[in-house]
């Protein structure tokens, strides 16, 4: 069993894939061809945007917009720390401070009540100028951005939604992509769209930001490729990985629906179990994971080896919050800073999930797992098992 079996899905677009690729190779435009324009109108249509830059992965995507704005080291940029680390180091490579935020106990997305409480913790000790929001969308379900925009509009401060996990999510009737001022994902073959490599794409409505984010991925170009105005990247999304993406967004609607019916099933069959992950009523998710929660390390530790020993494979977003990482201990976050993410990082467990996985292949994990001994350790909320 895999954990996301890209082989089903290539069986089912491989004539497609084929017949791109091979006119890639006959046209021999690897940089820039006519496929990656092709991409930029369709994802632009897709997400309901004015402009998609491609770029070279999903970190880029996040790090020439944070470019663009021109951070210093005392801009803070507030992000969540229960997250991938490339949401918190696209800001330190842009020149920005990471501000970390906690989490929400049902939903995983950046909690505003903390958000709130940052920023206005970081005006009062004046050490830093709030600057922006990274608002990552865990998991497939994007975060709230009406109370997100609430808050950027009072103090100022731009959005930047990290959508590497929920790109094709709705929420209130906007794709995930268009919900800040600029939005970004990722491409990595495993997302709920991905190519066959690294990639990523930059969405936005701002006609000078995307202007200046264009030359930004492309060494930091003017008029021509020999007239760099700024300091750049080289970042651009190749011609092959376009026509592969090109492929597969033919059957991406699809798949979400395949997505959202392999949750439906997980959630049947384990509500008795576990606590299951929330979608807000007024959002969908493309569940690029399917995480629950176990009642602490030492469920999840007996759950991943009882599962490991049936060939069925599981993953844990995160283990390690990204403020108490090694690579941020200079800002001297202490544990129990951020007790949600703290929790979550001890008690999450995702399950094997993609767009073609059967019900035979859900009702083994989860008579694998119900065969376990569990009654001590497992709890749904508190109550025992």
């Amino acid at each position: 069993m895999q954990f996301c079996d890209l082989n089903k899905q290539y069986k089912r677009i491989e004539s497609e894939v084929t017949s791109r690729t091979k006119a890639v190779l006959q046209h021999q435009k690897f940089i820039m061809g006519p496929e990656v324009q092709e991409l930029e109108k369709r994802l632009a249509d897709f997400v309901g945007v004015k402009h998609v830059i491609p770029c070279a992965s999903g970190t880029d995507a996040l790090t020439i917009p944070l470019m663009a704005y021109n951070l210093e080291k005392t801009d803070a940029v507030f992000v969540p720390s229960f997250t991938f680390f490339a949401s918190a180091e696209s800001i330190s490579l842009a020149g920005g401070t990471p501000v970390f935020i906690d989490s929400d106990a049902s939903s995983f997305n950046i909690s505003v009540v903390s958000l709130r409480k940052a920023i206005e913790s970081t005006i009062e000790e004046n050490a830093l100028t709030p600057r922006g929001i990274m608002a990552v969308d865990l998991f497939g379900q994007p975060a709230d951005y009406t109370e997100i925009h609430d808050i950027a509009n009072q103090y100022g401060l731009f959005i930047i939604e990290d959508a590497a996990q929920s790109f094709g999510a709705v929420y209130r009737d906007k794709r995930a992509g268009s919900l800040g001022n600029v939005g970004a994902t990722s491409f990595f073959p495993s997302k709920p769209l991905g190519c066959y490599g690294d990639g990523g794409a930059i969405f936005t409505d701002d006609d000078q930001l995307a202007e200046i984010m264009r030359s930004i991925s492309i060494h930091g170009k003017g008029k021509d490729k020999y007239d760099n105005i700024r300091i750049g990247l080289n970042s651009r999304l190749d011609t092959l990985q376009a026509a592969i993406l090109l492929a597969k967004l033919d059957v991406f609607e699809d798949e979400i629906k395949l997505r959202n019916k392999v949750a439906e099933h997980y959630s049947q069959i384990l509500s008795s179990l576990f606590e299951l992950p929330v979608v807000c009523p007024d959002r969908t998710s493309v569940w690029a994971q399917y995480t629950i929660k176990t009642s602490g390390q030492a469920a999840r530790n007996k759950i991943v080896e009882q599962l490991k020993q049936q060939g069925i494979p599981t993953a844990v977003y995160y283990p390690t919050p990204i403020h108490l990482s090694t690579a941020y201990k200079n800002l001297e976050y202490k544990r129990g800073y951020l007790p949600v993410c703290e929790k979550l990082s001890e008690q999450v467990l995702s399950l094997p999930m993609h767009p073609y996985l059967n019900e035979e292949n859900i009702q083994r994990i989860a008579s694998t797992i119900k065969s376990i001994n569990l009654l001590d350790i497992i709890a749904k909320q508190g109550s025992v098992l």
